[in-house]
């Protein structure tokens, strides 16, 4: 059984089934300091249109198993300091900072970089693989996402994804809900449905269900794969 509980607003699902009972009729790193995290954390509100409980199977029915989006990564949006390879398809944390033009659509604080493709109606999926990664994150963010200075990496910034931080996992809401997951998932499928305005994240292993941002939560502009990265050492991948 899954066990929905609210927390402002968002939809967290503990005891996570298989996708099959989901499956509806559509198919010491570098990077912020610890300092600064908590006070974006604490600092940030979030309110969202509550989610009822009762209603779960009518609001959460993403289909995991739908057609997986063919999505690359932009290199005008990546901070200096991540290496995409040059198929756009996988992005690592380099050792320096790049010499590359400051321009308007590039992070230049987080650790950030952006899909080239956004949507803005119908269901997409891509998948991000994360195995070995100790400090990630991967979601989603509105086009007008703030590029310079300090971000919030929460709905109230624009984003709305799942984070690893060393062992622990949460999703990115203000304040970040803690994910009790059974194990470290090695791939994340994003599930996004711009017509309900909801993202939700899947264990692409067993299809698990994570976590989501339920109906209403997305606003109505384009809105694009985000990837966070502050590890050294592994790569975060696009699949296919």
């Amino acid at each position: 059984m899954v066990l929905a509980v609210e927390r402002e607003g968002c939809l967290q699902l503990h005891q996570p089934t298989t996708s099959a009972e989901w499956q509806g009729e559509d198919s010491a790193p570098s990077g912020e300091p610890k300092e600064e995290r908590q006070q974006l954390r604490e600092g940030d509100s979030l309110s969202l249109a509550p989610a009822r409980a009762d209603s779960v199977t009518d609001t959460i029915n993403p289909s995991p198993r739908a057609e997986l989006s063919n999505v690359t990564l932009d290199p005008d949006t990546a901070h200096p300091e991540l290496v995409l390879s040059e198929d756009g398809k996988s992005v690592r944390h380099g050792d320096t900072c790049q010499d590359l033009p400051d321009n308007p659509e590039r992070f230049d604080y987080s650790e950030c970089v952006l899909g080239c493709e956004g949507f803005t109606s119908g269901k997409h999926c891509w998948e991000v693989e994360v195995v070995g990664g100790l400090f990630w994150a991967v979601g989603v963010a509105r086009e007008s996402v703030r590029r310079k200075g300090e971000i919030s990496r929460s709905p109230k910034g624009g984003i709305w994804a799942v984070e690893r931080w060393w062992d622990q996992f949460q999703a990115l809401t203000s304040p970040v809900t803690p994910l009790p997951l059974s194990r470290a998932p090695t791939r994340i499928r994003v599930c996004l449905d711009c017509d309900q305005g909801q993202v939700t994240f899947f264990d692409a292993g067993d299809e698990a269900p994570i976590f989501t941002f339920p109906p209403g939560s997305l606003p109505g502009e384009r809105i694009q794969p985000w990837l966070w990265v502050c590890d050294r050492y592994t790569p975060l991948r696009l699949c296919p």
